[in-house]
């Protein structure tokens, strides 16, 4: 048996033995058929990033079968407002059978899938950021002949009423178990909603913030995933976010991935790890050391770091939190094991110590292939990012530097390294990331070339993040708002469901 499908929390998976990418329209009318499914759920996230739905009383097999083969149409310029006009404004929206799952939370039973839009002439809409995601992936993978894939880190507070028991020490969460965390079962069923929905989760765990405010508790958590092709990796992120909010909701719990909610604590990323594949093999190591290819898309990442910024911080608070001292990045620079830096390089299992028999002195050699563990870790986006978006942008950055003259991009990559012990945070050897919305527009102008190449990026979605991100008018806040806690409270509020 296939042991990516044995025990597979996906409903549909469990059900069919086989993955998620190969589900077919027949497969999903015989679960429905056999399972007594009585409702499907059309699921898109729009140009605000949030979830939306669209509800289905299945009536007859011929309606379930019409919905599932031609879609249905919605109004595009309520969801993307910046890119279609009420003139024009209908959209159609296309279900991806491989996104489908049971919902956790109706008591209705539901069928939900992710859909992608297209426009009027039947074309996949050229606006959409699950599109852009698609194009950006198809030109990696024609420039390079790899496979880009990707995960992310999803941190978050989850605030709850304090029983003055067992304390946490205040901003010592790492980590942490109960009863000084309190909230661990919580972030567990949250994980098991998310396995069921079809993220696939590496771990979950306390995170660093905590604080107690107000008769308050604000734990800070944080849920991994494992790397998969980047365009579910991004559809397993929207996903995760929706089942934290909803299953919050339902424990009468409140829940924010906003960037910073208060000065002085800990604030919440969307670390993104990636790796290139080719054949089934990581292309990032080589030799035990990180592989030419790998420096070369860090390259990329380096040139292009300040634009980036704009599709991962996309709010004034953003940039509260891409402060000095506060395990995010404030320079331009990578290395090894260094969390002061733009892009970390992870322990990578490249020692060859067989540590499982080592500490289980009963086991045999594994002799295993480690190879696939090694990733690198870009640190500057958080959760105010439009995922799709990003995750484009990111792919594009390392197609920019694996397409770049080999001696160019392995000298800047040199260039920009930061060495074991040495501080990458506000150093002023490397250029500084953005420090509001403005400046990051700033960038994605005089970059914007690179990312509209080969159509991934259309000029238009360039334009409308551009402007969004100039009429924030936050050139100068995050110094004002340091000083004054009324306006950060505000801010931080302004941006608490991003």
């Amino acid at each position: 048996m296939d042991k990516t499908v044995e025990m597979n929390a996906n409903r549909l998976v469990a059900y069919f033995q086989k993955p998620a990418s190969e589900l077919t329209k027949a497969d999903i009318i015989a679960f429905v058929r056999d399972k007594g499914v009585e409702m499907i759920d059309f699921m898109y996230p729009a140009e605000d990033g949030r979830v939306k739905t669209l509800n289905f009383m299945i009536n007859n097999l011929a309606y379930l079968e019409t919905i599932l083969t031609y879609g249905e149409r919605v109004d595009g310029s309520s969801l993307f407002p910046s890119f279609v006009e009420a003139e024009s404004s209908d959209l159609y929206v296309m279900p991806r059978f491989r996104t489908a799952f049971v919902s956790p939370f109706s008591e209705i039973p539901t069928l939900c899938l992710l859909c992608s839009f297209f426009d009027k002439d039947g074309q996949p809409f050229a606006c959409s950021p699950e599109q852009t995601l698609h194009r950006a992936a198809e030109a990696f993978t024609a420039s390079t002949g790899m496979t880009y894939e990707a995960m992310g880190e999803l941190e978050y507070y989850v605030i709850a009423e304090d029983d003055g028991m067992y304390p946490a020490v205040d901003q010592r969460g790492y980590h942490e178990s109960g009863p000084f965390a309190k909230l661990g079962e919580f972030r567990k069923k949250c994980m098991e909603y998310i396995a069921q929905t079809g993220g696939q989760i590496k771990y979950g765990h306390s995170e660093v913030g905590n604080f107690t405010e107000d008769g308050k508790v604000y734990e800070q958590n944080e849920i991994e995933f494992l790397p998969c092709p980047v365009e579910s990796a991004a559809d397993q992120l929207v996903l995760a976010k929706w089942v934290i909010r909803n299953l919050a909701y339902e424990y009468g719990l409140d829940v924010t991935f906003a960037p910073k909610i208060t000065a002085g604590k800990a604030g919440s990323g969307l670390h993104v790890h990636m790796r290139l594949m080719k054949n089934g093999r990581n292309c990032m190591t080589a030799g035990g050391k990180l592989s030419a290819e790998a420096r070369r898309a860090i390259a990329g990442m380096m040139e292009l770091a300040p634009s980036i910024t704009a599709f991962g911080n996309k709010t004034p608070v953003s940039y509260f939190r891409l402060v000095p001292h506060q395990e995010a990045p404030t320079s331009v620079c990578w290395g090894d094991c260094n969390r002061s830096v733009l892009v970390r390089v992870p322990l990578g299992w490249t020692s060859g110590k067989d540590m499982c028999v080592q500490a289980n002195r009963l086991e045999q050699e594994a002799n295993g292939d480690t190879t696939r563990k090694q990733t690198v870790e870009m640190r500057s986006p958080d959760a105010s990012a439009d995922v799709y978006q990003l995750m484009a942008g990111l792919c594009v950055a390392c197609r920019y530097g694996l397409e770049m003259d080999e001696a160019k991009a392995l000298g800047i990559a040199a260039d920009k390294y930061v060495g074991l012990g040495e501080s990458g945070s506000d150093n002023d050897k490397f250029e500084q990331l953005p420090d509001c919305c403005v400046a990051s527009a700033g960038w994605l102008e005089r970059q914007r070339e690179i990312y509209e190449a080969g159509g991934v990026f259309t000029p238009r979605m360039i334009n409308g993040i551009i402007g969004r991100l100039r009429s924030l008018d936050d050139v100068g806040l995050r110094a004002k708002a340091e000083q004054d806690s009324k306006l950060m409270e505000r801010l931080v509020r302004g941006s608490f469901h991003c």
